[in-house]
């Protein structure tokens, strides 16, 4: 059984296309990864499965877990169980990531054990989220909170996007141990991030739609060799 139908999608933001016929289909239990350049159409598909209003869906439908959410509010598909750990998200003064994850974990979640598995200090819990947090304490603080929510389906948007080599490990491997036995979609640019997290299956996006799906280790290696370039020239 599919967690996750993408099927013929077509979106548009402020009148222009932005996504253009898009197929993916997750299966329950696996993780697949989304390659593709800058602009490509990688923010604006999570957006869509997301649900943010400003992403019109012009055909096609989003199905999660046998349920057609193509109309649903953003929030009520988060209590379905979609999380996103976003690449950029916006600090907010006043609201303590401890109080984030306890909202998130309800108490089935052990907060110490979860801040040595992202290398989070503990003390941070009583921080302003995101609020002067450096590049890799903010991936791992994103991390934190998706794996305190314990979602059916996860996604995480360019989680190997401007960490060291250190943190890229860290994160990598909580992403890893995480998705193991669950369902997942990681977005990505460099495809760094799959030197830790195995995937099942790899789309390469280009221009708002999917140009070719295969084994990850294939498509990253000819994007490797290659670049974007094959997939570019077709603009």
């Amino acid at each position: 059984m599919a967690i996750l139908t993408i099927e013929d999608l077509s979106v548009k933001i402020a009148g222009k296309l932005v996504l253009d016929g898009v197929n993916i289909e997750v299966p329950e239990g696996e993780t697949h990864v989304l390659l593709g350049p800058n602009g490509s159409g990688k923010t604006s598909l999570i957006a869509s499965i997301l649900g943010f209003p400003n992403y019109h869906i012009v055909s096609g439908k989003i199905q999660f877990d046998g349920r057609d959410i193509t109309a649903l509010p953003t929030a009520e598909r988060a209590k379905l169980g979609i999380g996103v750990a976003f690449q950029n998200p916006p600090p907010i003064s006043g609201v303590k990531l401890g109080d984030v994850f306890r909202y998130l974990a309800k108490g089935e979640v052990d907060e110490i054990e979860l801040s040595k598995i992202v290398n989070l200090p503990v003390e941070f819990l009583e921080r302003d989220l995101n609020l002067g947090f450096s590049g890799g304490e903010l991936k791992r603080s994103e991390i934190f909170q998706v794996l305190a929510q314990r979602p059916k389906f996860a996604i995480f948007d360019e989680p190997d996007s401007g960490v060291d080599i250190e943190n890229l490990k860290i994160i990598g491997k909580a992403i890893s141990g995480f998705l193991k036995g669950r369902s997942g979609l990681l977005i990505t640019h460099f495809g760094h991030i799959l030197r830790y997290v195995k995937a099942d299956v790899a789309h390469v996006i280009c221009n708002g739609k999917i140009f070719d799906s295969g084994k990850p280790s294939e498509m990253f290696n000819l994007i490797m060799k290659r670049g974007y370039r094959w997939c570019d020239a077709q603009r």
